[in-house]
């Protein structure tokens, strides 16, 4: 069943916007059916260990505190940027923009569409995928910190339409800025729900992103 999480979508200067397993387990971007899936917790570190001072007899701290000046008190790198200043990586888009993608914890990645110095959209996938559709360029950033991006192929819901892989989407308007599509091939079916917000979900290599205004599209991979 889908497993879905929504990207907020602010189109001005921002837009800050599994598997179908076995037969049909649509992994997503937000609100479905399914739970998402926990994130790992790390276990807190040990406590730092104390002596006595030996006239007070009062616990003595053995840690000391870094100079507010230091890199690894402020957060900011010898060189002078801070850690989020430089991506672990990029890659250029279909449209020409380039998405600067960091690594941001276990399985936790953020993804940020660039153009001409502005960030257009930024994507966060921390156990899910999460999308985003603009200016008819539709972007999906996948839980292993991959992005997949592809031009066109929008379908304008309500209504019903062929999508890649096979399957078929049924898109109905719920509401304002909120469209729904019921995805199914065969006898499996599961929904996604874009409220004010696009929605992506990944079938057997298949991609899918519906947007808050109803245009449905897919990509194989």
């Amino acid at each position: 069943m889908p497993r879905q999480r929504t990207r907020r979508t602010a189109r001005t200067a921002a837009l800050t916007a599994g598997a179908l397993a076995a037969a049909l387990s649509l992994s997503a971007c937000g609100g479905s059916s399914s739970e998402a899936e926990d994130r790992p917790v790390k276990a807190a570190s040990a406590s730092t260990p104390q002596s006595q001072d030996s006239k007070t007899g009062e616990p003595k701290d053995h840690t000391s505190a870094e100079p507010a000046d230091s890199p690894e008190a402020s957060g900011t790198a010898a060189d002078g940027k801070t850690a989020k200043d430089t991506p672990d990586r990029t890659q250029k888009l279909p449209d020409g923009s380039t998405a600067n993608i960091y690594e941001t914890g276990e399985q936790a990645y953020r993804a940020e569409i660039v153009s001409r110095g502005s960030v257009l959209a930024t994507l966060t996938a921390d156990g899910r995928i999460d999308g985003v559709n603009a200016n008819d360029m539709s972007v999906v950033l996948d839980v292993d910190g991959t992005v997949h991006a592809w031009l066109g192929g929008g379908q304008q819901g309500p209504g019903s339409f062929k999508l890649k892989g096979g399957w078929k989407a049924d898109v109905t308007k719920k509401g304002n800025a909120h469209y729904q599509a019921r995805i199914h091939g065969g006898v499996n079916s599961d929904t996604i729900t874009a409220k004010e917000e696009d929605a992506a979900a990944y079938a057997n290599g298949i991609y899918i992103l519906l947007s808050s205004s109803g245009i449905i599209t897919s990509y194989e991979q």
